[in-house]
């Protein structure tokens, strides 16, 4: 069954209790769909981000870098575009930023370095400004949808549906909520958080700790996911805590705070695998038996990169020799005579056994891979270090969407 929400789940989702939202279209969407957002709280929020590790970094991850370090972990809202990356645009890019978030801090009430931003696009595009200032005026219109499934459609490039999560944490002074959304389906592939994210919390929690948790549900969620390999310019998930529960997250109250967050932002990465450009399922890769985590995490990730994995899996080619190879090309330590493969879950089909092909039954190990999510569960032998990565199929559908991609 596939993970992605539904419109109706999308209709029903809000943000935590002390964040709006305002969306519209500016044009800077071809297709006139919104392209333009708003999350905001009506007082100053803890914010933590994290960022794309590409060396080639687009205008907004910079300057959001910046605006938190230099607040301490401080915020008011996040703007945002879609239709523009805002990435390669030089000083100009720099300086078109800055006045996204004037403009949206503005629009609040705010001073321009509690208004953090982003955006998503062709990258070596300049932002129309003169549209951007129109929409933030737009923003503040009776017109406006200030339904936060809508803001989170407006964040959408080539994604088919947009992306929500939201839980309730029980932590030892009472419930707090987690909510949020994000978008991604090309360019998808984890050394951060690849895609964008805006999750908000009600909760009430010091910046540094807020910063800390979010790190580790990075780790175990928008870093464990692949949909070609491709990192992006612009990769940011950011976080804003309003307090406005009045829950308090202490030393007693943070592993169950930080695994909240890691479940929202699980289930967001798995969204966006299963939303790949062109896919038809999701690939849910379980690497167990390693020496340690981050082992576990190389040679999963390794198989999610493969293209050859990938197609066969789109064709339900129980061709297991791609996944062995892609794992032994991870450069961790594996020895071959330890490892064990299997298809599906619960009563799984054993394709490899010590390191030697077993008999198995061709028809059901192709049914397996048709399942949404198609599970493969590698064992290395090895420890006891295991991690879950995610991806989907590579169809032909992913080559025409990316082929005529600004044509």
């Amino acid at each position: 069954m596939t993970c992605l929400p539904s419109d109706d789940d999308i209709d029903r989702f809000t943000l935590a209790a002390g964040f709006a939202c305002a969306s519209t279209a500016c044009g800077l969407k071809a297709s006139g769909r919104p392209d333009l957002l708003m999350v905001w709280s009506e007082r100053p929020c803890a914010a933590a981000g994290v960022f794309t590790t590409n060396r080639v970094e687009a205008a907004p991850v910079t300057l959001d870098r910046a605006a938190l370090a230099a607040s301490g972990g401080r915020a008011r809202g996040v703007i945002a575009n879609a239709g523009c990356a805002n990435a390669v645009t030089g000083a100009r890019g720099m300086e078109d930023a800055r006045r996204m978030a004037a403009l949206g801090a503005s629009a609040i009430g705010a001073a321009p370095g509690e208004m953090l931003v982003l955006s998503t696009g062709v990258i070596g595009v300049f932002l129309d400004m003169a549209k951007v200032a129109r929409g933030v005026e737009a923003l503040r219109a009776p017109s406006a949808s200030r339904r936060a499934g809508d803001a989170a459609r407006a964040i959408t490039t080539t994604d088919t549906r947009a992306k929500v999560a939201s839980a309730e944490v029980a932590l030892p002074g009472g419930t707090a909520r987690i909510a949020g959304f994000a978008k991604g389906a090309g360019m998808i592939h984890p050394a951060m958080a690849t895609m964008l994210a805006v999750v908000t919390t009600d909760a009430a929690i010091e910046p540094a700790r807020l910063d800390r948790a979010l790190r580790a549900a990075a780790a175990t969620s928008f870093n464990r996911i692949s949909v070609d390999g491709d990192m992006s310019t612009n990769d940011t998930a950011l976080v804003l805590a309003s307090g406005a529960s009045g829950v308090a997250v202490d030393d007693a109250g943070e592993a169950a705070f930080t695994a909240g967050l890691a479940g929202v932002c699980a289930r967001l990465a798995r969204m966006i695998a299963r939303d790949g450009e062109g896919a038809t399922r999701l690939v849910e890769i379980r690497v167990t038996g390693a020496p340690d985590e981050p082992t576990a995490h190389r040679v999963g990730d390794a198989i999610a990169r493969s293209p050859l994995v990938k197609t066969a899996i789109h064709g339900n080619d129980p061709n297991w020799g791609r996944i062995l190879a892609a794992a032994g090309a991870s450069g961790a330590a594996i020895e071959p005579g330890r490892v064990r493969l299997w298809f599906g879950e619960g009563d799984a089909l054993a394709l490899l056994d010590g390191g030697l092909p077993a008999a198995f039954d061709a028809a059901r190990a192709s049914a397996l891979l048709r399942e949404d999510p198609a599970v493969i569960r590698l064992d290395l032998g090895l420890g006891d270090g295991a991690a879950t990565v995610w991806t989907c199929d590579l169809s032909a559908e992913y080559v025409r969407v990316n082929a005529d991609y600004t044509t």
